[in-house]
């Protein structure tokens, strides 16, 4: 016999594990009447049990609770909610449809799920998607804890938790391939590759049917439980297994010294706009959740995704908070990048705050005291933040970084001068005098847009694979083929590509600012010219582990400049290098092809510096040639026992255009030649004659 049912309690959010039972509570001030279905298993099409609730003795303001006792961690749930279906006054409710409770901490149902049956009329419960009750407590961290790597101190790697070992050629077992499991499997690699963090595409539980007919969501940019880890990234099909197997590849990347960065999705759902399905948010309280038009029956649209979070409601705020607090104490997480940030800047009506509430609350926040927060500093309506995103914590993508850098190496005019700022931690953008270079994101690539190999090898994108008609993807991408469109076996086509390659990553790891690398790029990952892989699922966007053996001297390049470049204390700066002849301060001194001469004229190619920390002993003169013909530059005097040895010339043949500050060769003039469109990295250090 099933026990009587107690009130319950209208906090905390979400189904909480007792040794009774298991309290429920949701938002939504406008329902009327609300029934909890428990389900015995995932893909039951009918609940074993509803539960009415009541307003008087199940409602408290705008919260509806139950205390249901016997049940436990694993039960399966779900809700539907009665009230006004009035889209013109912002009321969508349709009693019809089963909802996720917006703090599921895992979904459960995805092999019978229809996104179609959650936009078309009548019952969706059989092919509906269902919460798990959770008890987080009940896991053996064996002493985890943040591990609290200073930005100074990071290497970020961009990666898809799925495509890293989905491929068969990850030597993965095949039910491991794709999965927080798989990752764990290849924390080796990470390590030998030198990076602090991976910062993973998204991993709360998203919508994979949100797409073009015949594809997949592959990126997640399509969030449907902010507090759940992504199923289909789990090797373990039972309900609790997500929760579980994220947890042990978050310990086991700390215990590699990895920190976890998470990709977060607060600026839009997989709901989409007024045609889109009703899953969760749109039948509890659509009119809290989204920014909507002024004819309230449209959803204001700034994510480009169909539909924009209210990130300013209380409400909404509040579970972007909760959710944020509840995966670094209970998932360990040690950071957070905010997908489309300026969008959480917005007010209920979507005008731009000067003071916006949850940001300043994220900020803030004790708990979140300790980690990264880092901000693409725009959105998909014009809102353009990067230099001016509020706070003194957050870290920003530094988008003009990665264009500045990619028209200086592909040859452009009126790039100098800017290229200058980039590398020296781009104080025309962040012009606050406490600032840390460090809180510039720099990154050439990411998963938006072309890859490395591909920024060298085509001029245009090829997106036909998206069934956009490549109307998707952008436009502006400041690439150059180096002659051919695609893939060659002309011999010098690929030489330069080789070499431009490493020319885009010294530039990058011999910056002021925190790098970021993309999955792949160091063994030149290829999407074959699609610039917007977000659809696809397959080996155009899956890393491809036979690239290693035959990529191996482009990944011993990347091995040795990042191991290297994270070794020096120039590179760990919280303060602006000063720019000056003579200081006893780490500085940077600009030079042209002549010392102290440098060219900011606007059809200059080329730039020289040098880099010292006299405290540290680190001296280094860097030579930037983005000219079609070699250029000679002057070398610095040095004092009487020192000497200038070659780290890196992109003009040399692997091995050579890397080498051990203990193995590199001696140069033994006052002039260097730098090869057409290359990059030289000199040392100094003490030695003979």
């Amino acid at each position: 016999m099933e026990s009587e049912v107690l009130p319950g309690r209208s906090f905390p959010l979400g189904a909480t594990v007792y040794p009774e039972g298991v309290n429920f509570s949701i938002f939504s001030k406008s329902g009327k009447a609300l029934e909890l279905l428990l389900f015995d298993r995932a893909d039951d099409p009918k609940p074993a049990r509803v539960i009415t609730l009541h307003p008087k003795q199940n409602k408290t303001f705008y919260y509806w609770h139950v205390f249901v006792p016997g049940i436990g961690a694993g039960q399966i749930y779900a809700y539907r909610v009665d009230g006004p279906f009035i889209p013109e006054q912002g009321h969508r409710f349709d009693c019809n449809k089963v909802l996720l409770d917006p703090y599921a901490k895992a979904v459960v149902g995805w092999e019978n799920y229809s996104r179609e049956a959650a936009m078309r009329p009548g019952d969706n419960c059989a092919q509906a998607l269902r919460g798990v009750v959770v008890d987080t407590s009940a896991y053996a961290w064996e002493g985890d804890a943040p591990l609290n790597i200073p930005h100074a101190d990071s290497v970020i790697y961009e990666m898809h938790v799925g495509g890293f070992t989905r491929n068969p050629n990850s030597g993965v077992s095949p039910e491991k391939r794709g999965t927080y499991a798989g990752l764990i499997e290849k924390i080796p690699y990470l390590k030998q590759l030198g990076v602090t963090a991976v910062e993973l595409l998204p991993v709360h539980q998203f919508d994979e049917q949100d797409v073009q007919p015949g594809l997949t969501n592959y990126w997640g940019y399509s969030t449907i439980a902010f507090f759940a880890p992504h199923t289909g990234y789990s090797s373990r099909r039972d309900p609790l297994g997500p929760v579980d197997e994220f947890r042990d590849m978050v310990k086991a990347l700390h215990k590699a010294g990895i920190e976890v960065i998470l990709d977060v999705v607060f600026n839009h759902t997989a709901e989409g706009n007024e045609d889109g399905p009703t899953l969760s948010f749109k039948g509890l309280e659509n009119a809290a959740y989204y920014i909507l038009e002024p004819d309230r029956e449209l959803y204001s649209n700034y994510s480009g995704c169909g539909n924009t979070l209210k990130a300013n409601h209380d409400i909404v705020g509040r579970m972007i908070l909760e959710s944020l607090l509840y995966w670094v104490a209970d998932m360990h997480i040690d950071g957070f990048r905010f997908d489309l940030a300026s969008v959480l800047s917005r007010s209920r009506s979507g005008q731009p705050l000067e003071d916006p509430p949850i940001l300043w609350t994220i900020e803030s926040h004790p708990i979140l005291a300790g980690t990264k927060i880092i901000a693409e500093a725009w959105d998909a309506a014009g809102l353009y933040q990067v230099g001016s995103f509020i706070g003194d914590r957050f870290a920003e993508w530094n988008g003009p970084f990665r264009d500045d850098v990619r028209r200086f190496v592909k040859g452009d005019s009126k790039t100098v001068a800017t290229l200058a700022d980039r590398l020296l931690g781009s104080p025309d953008i962040y012009p606050q005098a406490d600032r840390e270079p460090s809180r510039s994101i720099n990154f050439i690539t990411c998963h938006d847009g072309f890859t490395l190999n591909d920024l060298v090898a085509y001029n245009e994108k090829h997106n036909v694979a998206n069934k956009e008609d490549s109307r998707d993807g952008s436009n502006d991408n400041h690439s150059w083929n180096c002659g051919f469109e695609g893939p060659t076996t002309d011999t010098t086509i690929e030489a330069l590509r080789q070499k431009q390659i490493r020319n885009f990553l010294t530039i990058l790891f011999f910056a002021q600012g925190t790098p970021m690398l993309s999955m792949g790029d160091e063994v030149r990952r290829s999407q074959l010219g699609n610039n917007n892989s977000y659809c696809q699922n397959n080996e155009l966007s899956w890393f491809d582990w036979d690239s290693l053996q035959r990529e191996e001297g482009l990944l011993r390049f990347v091995q040795k400049l990042i191991h290297f470049t994270q070794s020096l204390e120039i590179f760990r700066q919280e303060r602006l290098l000063e720019v000056t002849y003579a200081s006893q301060k780490p500085h940077i001194v600009w030079h042209g092809t002549e010392l102290g001469k440098p060219d900011w004229g606007e059809q200059s190619h080329c730039l020289a510096f040098t880099l010292r920390h006299p405290e540290a002993s680190e001296h280094f003169h860097v030579m930037l040639n983005a000219y079609w013909e070699p250029l000679t530059f002057e070398l610095p005097p040095l004092g009487q026992s020192e000497r200038w040895y070659r780290i890196i010339d992109t003009a040399l043949p692997s091995p050579r255009d890397i080498a051990e500050p203990t193995a590199a060769p001696q140069v033994r003039r006052r002039k260097y030649p730098v090869e057409a469109r290359s990059s030289v990295v000199l040392m100094a250090r003490a030695g003979s004659v």
